[in-house]
């Protein structure tokens, strides 16, 4: 199997969010992941980082926050994102599936991200171990 994994680690603050899309966009962008697949996982990394911030408490903001990409060609093609932070237990797959509104009158106020965050990748993984997040959203391509 071809994998290779790459890490970057921010602060808890919207220009390192900022940051982090550039980093996961350029980086894909260098490990061939087509461009399509690259917007929806920097779509999910930056509504992910938000939910860190605006929800994790103040141990997500004085802690880093680390971000691994795996990019896994052999033998089928697919990219990764896990998202490590020390913020307060949230397991994303814990919370029932939303129906997306019919009407922008019928949309909440909030409590979107996560169906975003459904809808744009693959799959959705959670572990929460020695204190800390580990999300991991993903998506595969054809060849």
């Amino acid at each position: 199997m071809s994998s290779r994994v790459v890490e970057l680690t921010i602060t808890a603050d919207g220009a390192e969010v900022r940051r982090a899309g550039e980093w996961l966009a350029t980086t894909c962008g260098q490990r061939a992941v087509p461009q399509p697949l690259v917007e929806r996982l920097v779509l999910c990394l930056h509504e992910v980082l938000a939910n860190v911030i605006t929800h994790g408490g103040r141990t997500a903001l004085a802690a880093p926050i680390t971000m691994q990409l795996e990019v896994t060609l052999d033998p089928e093609r697919k990219a990764s994102v896990t998202v490590t932070d020390a913020g307060i237990a949230f397991d994303p797959l814990s919370v029932p599936e939303r129906m997306l509104p019919k009407t922008l009158a019928d949309a909440p106020d909030s409590g979107l991200g996560l169906v975003m965050i459904r809808r744009c990748s693959d799959w959705l993984d959670y572990r929460r171990e020695n204190g800390h997040n580990h999300l991991t959203f993903g998506g595969r391509w054809e060849s």
